[in-house]
């Protein structure tokens, strides 16, 4: 695992590899173009394909997070918890702390521009003492929190359709806490994330136009809310006003005031986390050690600037909260949009929506699937041999497969009870947060200045960057481990500590029982 960690043999022993897959650093290398011999550089081959460019790069962060997806599914919660003030002001200063955390990632992509990016940064973070057990751990919070969000984003993609129901009056019932209704809701998620992943099996060369499709639709998305939305609200009921959306505050959660305003940063951390994306496709891209961090910067920043103006239209153009939680349907901006567009417009929103997610989650399954590969490329997984396989097309297929049935084994937890599948997808968001908390610490405090290869570098800003950085994920991780509704019952616990306890279990005992030597 990774040059620093696998390669620290004794002088004059001769070095062994343990996968097909890895390099043994003493292969021809004449014959090998720079990204591949700085890939040989890190302990790998290379085995994917390598034909993807910048826009490609910045496509799998920027599609990935999908801002507006991600600031609608979860709006009627974030204005709840501290009101408006406190959402659109967390929403700025998790945007600072998102170009911050955002930076340095890319700085240590630059220097390990290798797939599974966090996984294997978090491996390098840990230096020769500990790289081994951060790797282990990351890996399995990475894999579950990317596979739980596909599962999550079909979810959220069958709400759309199905509220529908409720704008047409048709008599089929809409309360999650019905069989009828969580029976089809599973059919329909089933669905859509089989096309979503289905899509992942395309030629690499062919899948370029996916990511096109999928960045267009984002901002189709964008440009229709912005301009279609505040048009349509001034003919119908009309806007909040200044003083509503700048200084309103709420309290819905019944946290005490100041854990209330807190608890705004549980959305806005889940709107804008899984940036590092672009890393995942590194060995795919060409001058990755650039590019890569690029993809990784310049997606966060892009997707956190066109984000603001969302917040803030949204809050002019939303209802009163009384209204707003009135909604029957299960994706409360169907009955946003059928109030102020009408039912045909509305219609136009919910598919571009719906197309949103479809592209939302074929591009995170890119960046999954590529996780996952290289993670059982590394021995971490159960099947490692048989999952990092690639296709005579260099792609990670069994990987795409895992990933397929997996997420698809999580919606299936949507049949037994509403309460089963929001608890498992409550630790999406995370695992990947404590992993920057995790990087970001081992950058600070264990090998700080080693990654001196980096060609997109903070320079002297680099190490309290990186502080602030883990200072700040390491917060945002506390803030996602709370209860969001008080008193805490069962049917409002927040089961993302358990799950994340759980799936840390995965990971050391993994670490404990596959021996050294076999990674």
């Amino acid at each position: 695992m990774g040059f620093q960690n696998r390669f620290s043999t004794k002088q004059g022993d001769p070095v062994t590899t343990n996968n097909p897959l890895q390099s043994n650093m003493e292969e021809e290398t004449a014959s090998l173009n720079s990204d591949e011999q700085y890939l040989q550089a890190l302990g790998y081959k290379q085995t994917l394909h390598r034909s993807w460019k910048f826009f490609e790069s910045f496509s799998a962060s920027f599609a990935a997070l999908y801002f507006i997806g991600g600031i609608r599914v979860t709006f009627s919660i974030g204005v709840g918890a501290g009101g408006p003030a406190a959402y659109w002001s967390s929403y700025l200063v998790t945007c600072v702390f998102v170009f911050i955390t955002a930076a340095v990632l890319a700085e240590i992509c630059s220097a390990l521009p290798a797939a599974g990016s966090i996984y294997f940064w978090a491996a390098e973070s840990g230096g020769p003492r500990y790289g081994r057990l951060f790797g282990f751990i990351v890996a399995w919070w990475s894999c579950t929190a990317w596979t739980t969000f596909l599962a999550a984003n079909c979810q959220g993609a069958s709400n759309f359709l199905l509220s529908e129901l409720t704008v047409f009056g048709v008599d089929y019932p809409t309360d999650v806490n019905n069989i009828k209704f969580r029976a089809l809701q599973w059919i329909v998620a089933e669905i859509i994330l089989f096309i979503s992943i289905g899509m992942n099996y395309l030629n690499p060369r062919t899948y370029k136009t996916i990511f096109r499709l999928a960045t267009g639709t984002i901002m189709l998305d964008f440009f229709l809310n912005l301009i279609w939305l505040p048009i349509a609200v001034s003919k119908t009921y009309g806007f909040q006003s200044a003083k509503f959306v700048f200084t309103q505050t709420y309290n819905e959660t019944g946290a005490p005031p100041a854990w209330n305003w807190m608890l705004s940063y549980f959305v806005t951390a889940g709107i804008l986390v899984g940036y590092e994306a672009s890393g995942h496709i590194s060995e795919e891209t060409q001058n990755a050690s650039l590019t890569s961090a690029r993809g990784i910067f310049y997606s966060a920043a892009a997707s956190a600037v066109l984000g603001f103006p969302i917040v803030i239209l949204f809050l002019f153009c939303s209802p009163d909260l009384e209204t707003l939680y009135s909604f029957k349907s299960p994706q409360p901006f169907v009955g946003l949009y059928a109030m102020t567009l009408g039912k045909g417009g509305q219609v136009l929103m919910v598919i571009v929506c719906i197309l949103g997610l479809i592209f939302n989650t074929t591009v995170a399954g890119v960046a999954s699937s590529r996780l996952i590969w290289a993670v059982a490329r590394d021995g971490v997984l159960p099947w490692s041999g048989w999952i990092s396989q690639v296709s005579e097309k260099k792609e990670p297929r069994n990987a795409t497969t895992v990933m397929l049935v997996v997420a698809s084994l999580l919606l299936c937890t949507i049949l037994p009870s509403p309460v089963a599948f929001s608890s498992l997808i409550s630790a999406a968001g995370v695992p990947t947060i404590t992993g920057y908390a995790l990087i970001c610490f081992g950058r600070t405090f264990i090998t700080h200045g080693q990654f001196k290869h980096a060609k997109w570098s903070l320079g002297r800003w680099s190490r309290p960057l990186t502080f602030i950085a883990f200072v700040w994920n390491t917060y945002l991780a506390c803030v996602l481990f709370s209860p969001l509704y008080f008193p805490v019952t069962a049917e409002g616990f927040n089961y993302s500590p358990v799950i994340f306890a759980a799936v840390t279990l995965f990971g050391l005992l993994s670490w404990w029982i596959i021996p050294e030597e076999k990674w």
